[in-house]
């Protein structure tokens, strides 16, 4: 357990640090899921524009450390060939 005053003020600031990750994180996957499931239901149009606001909350997340960047673009690229394989068909 912490004892000196440094030690408590970052277990404070360490929670609410996590709060804010977690919730960061939920919403970025929140989207994602979106995306998911308008790919999985074959909308084209629902599945572009889902694509943008997932795309976009994905970055978000990597710009304020939630994620690394490497996984963002990874991310960001495999949502992008799910849609783009279905403008194919």
């Amino acid at each position: 357990m912490a004892n000196t005053a440094s030690a408590k003020k970052m277990v404070r600031k360490i929670e609410r640090r996590t709060a804010l990750n977690k919730a960061r994180r939920s919403r970025m996957r929140t989207f994602v899921k979106k995306l998911e499931l308008a790919v999985a239901a074959g909308d084209q149009d629902a599945a572009k524009t889902a694509l943008r606001t997932a795309e976009s909350e994905v970055m978000k997340a990597v710009s304020n450390g939630v994620i690394h960047k490497n996984t963002g673009s990874r991310k960001v690229s495999r949502m992008t060939a799910r849609v783009k394989a279905m403008t194919a068909k």
